[in-house]
């Protein structure tokens, strides 16, 4: 008790002393309080010989064991509580003043403190829950169903490629997607993937070959209708107006719900399509 008691006091005092604390004076509260919580948590531990003493009857001798086991429990279930409640409370308090002493150090950076430690020793953590298997999550690829984590892994590895501007390394990335992946759910978004990549690299025929496989081998696919839109662009630059007329009118023709109408309406008109 008389440790509590001054563990207690302490923590009170340091933060009505917080004004007039050097940076030696904080780093010693801390140390102090450390070693006062060891102490305090080694009440739990044995003091010695045992003074339950058990005889009589074999009836007796078990209503003497149920009637120690119920103190017993009782005593250490109150001393648990107790250092549960110091440990919180000086935790907190080793927190704030280890805020504080971070405050007054030029070099220190707050938002790298994390949490105080618990006092007295690491507690025990909870068991982690088991992690499920890993499942491929299709979230904004244009694509319906599940996916291997290593096919998804590979087109989200082309696609970041593509959209840093590394053309070259997207335009392999998708290819060997293909490759490794042929006719899979994503072969159609590939074949885009592709034609954006070779159509960045100035290649306009090839990218308009693969908009034009995208689209003539997958009609259906979520991205047919940005294939289609984008295979009139290249026709167009490609000279082929007429064709590339045609392909940018059965867009709304063909798709008409899709956000790739107005493009092919405007590519369409820049064209002077009639």
């Amino acid at each position: 008790m008389r440790i509590l008691l001054a563990l207690v006091l302490m923590l009170g005092s340091a933060a009505q002393a917080q004004d007039v604390e050097t940076l030696a004076d904080i780093r010693q509260d801390l140390s102090v309080l450390s070693v006062e919580l060891r102490k305090l948590k080694q009440e739990l531990n044995t003091t010695g010989a045992s003074e339950v003493a058990v005889g009589g009857s074999t009836l007796d001798r078990i209503n003497v064991i149920e009637s120690e086991l119920q103190r017993i429990t009782a005593k250490t279930e109150e001393l648990e509580y107790r250092i549960g409640r110091v440990v919180e409370d000086g935790t907190n308090r080793i927190g704030d003043l280890t805020f504080r002493l971070c405050e007054l150090e030029a070099e220190c950076d707050i938002a790298e403190l994390g949490s105080a430690p618990p006092l007295g020793g690491d507690a025990v953590p909870a068991p982690a829950p088991a992690a499920p298997a890993p499942q491929a999550s299709t979230d904004a690829l244009p694509v319906e169903g599940e996916l291997a984590v290593s096919e998804e892994a590979d087109f989200r590895a082309a696609q970041d490629a593509l959209e840093l501007g590394d053309y070259q390394g997207a335009a392999q990335l998708f290819a060997q997607f293909r490759e490794s992946y042929p006719m899979g759910p994503l072969e159609p978004a590939a074949l885009v993937g592709e034609g954006r990549a070779l159509e960045g690299l100035e290649d306009t025929r090839e990218a308009a070959r693969r908009y034009l496989d995208a689209y003539s081998n997958f009609p259906d696919a979520r991205v047919a209708p940005e294939a289609l839109w984008r295979l009139g662009e290249m026709l167009g630059a490609l000279g082929s107006v007429t064709e590339a007329c045609v392909a940018l009118g059965e867009v709304g023709a063909r798709y008409p719900d899709s956000d790739y109408v107005a493009r092919a309406r405007s590519s369409w008109q820049a064209l002077g399509c009639e």
